[in-house]
């Protein structure tokens, strides 16, 4: 296999769920990604990893179209769920985020009782028929969020209320509960201590069998504990993307190689 051709290794068609083909994003006159693609396996941890400032997060609020809601920011190029391009004038952008749902950096649980901040978007998308039915969202969310023998007896208190570890995964539990197929993550262990970021890391691990994830995450130790493909990205460009533990042990690129022995970033 040539340098290129490893350099941009992809996955086989069958398993991609999302596809990133061609994405330039342009803040006014500042272009923040050029040319930018990327294959998301389906139940994977993708890492999206490199130095701050270099297109990571831009490019994941791409795929939920959340820079939609940031003026003067231009998408180009296409970018697919299950092969249907996200930006097609016949998606909806509500049901496209409820698909492609999102936790970020710092916990921003609703101020309302941690039942009505997982019962929340269940609601509004009319997922349950009946009381009993969103008790049983609620409960299965918290669940798999790992939350639930915390906060059983906690429901009716404000989600505000919790551990910061905790609230975390009480958005995890929020963006499960309308059922998604991809998670995106924008670096969530970033204001957790050790122990609550262990916590979130074994989750994550867990819930790539029912879900695609997408991390950005500095912390390239964590990447290389819960991804099995990362993408490295340098000054708006995928540099290189692959397999994690070939990223980690045999980069291509020079400046993959120099971004994880320490040399740039």
């Amino acid at each position: 296999m040539s340098a290129i051709a490893m350099r941009n290794q992809e996955a086989a068609p069958a398993d991609i769920k999302m596809r990133a083909a061609g994405v330039d994003v342009s803040y006014g006159d500042k272009q923040a990604l050029f040319a930018v693609n990327v294959a998301i396996e389906t139940n994977t941890v993708t890492a999206l990893i490199g130095p701050s400032g270099c297109g990571k997060s831009t490019f994941l609020r791409c795929l939920n179209r959340m820079n939609d809601v940031i003026e003067g920011c231009r998408v180009s190029g296409q970018i697919t769920l299950d092969g249907v391009d996200v930006h097609d004038r016949a998606i909806d952008v509500v049901e496209l985020r409820a698909r492609v749902g999102m936790v970020f950096q710092k916990p921003n649980p609703f101020p309302k009782s941690v039942y009505e901040n997982v019962a929340y978007g269940p609601r509004i998308h009319g997922l349950a028929n009946s009381r009993a039915e969103l008790d049983d969202i609620v409960h299965s969310s918290l669940r798999r969020a790992g939350l639930i023998d915390e906060v059983r007896d906690r429901l009716d208190e404000p989600g505000t209320g919790l551990s910061g570890g905790q609230q975390q995964r009480l958005c995890i539990a929020r963006a499960i509960a309308v059922e998604p197929e991809v998670i995106l993550m924008d670096e969530p262990c970033s204001a957790l201590d050790p122990i609550a970021t262990a916590k979130v890391e074994e989750l994550i691990d867990d819930l790539r069998e029912r879900y695609t994830i997408v991390i950005v995450t500095h912390s390239m130790q964590q990447a290389a504990r819960v991804s099995q493909r990362t993408a490295f990205f340098h000054l708006g460009e995928v540099v290189e993307q692959g397999e994690t533990g070939q990223i980690f042990t045999k980069p291509v690129d020079e400046r993959t190689q120099a971004y994880i022995t320490g040399r740039i970033g």
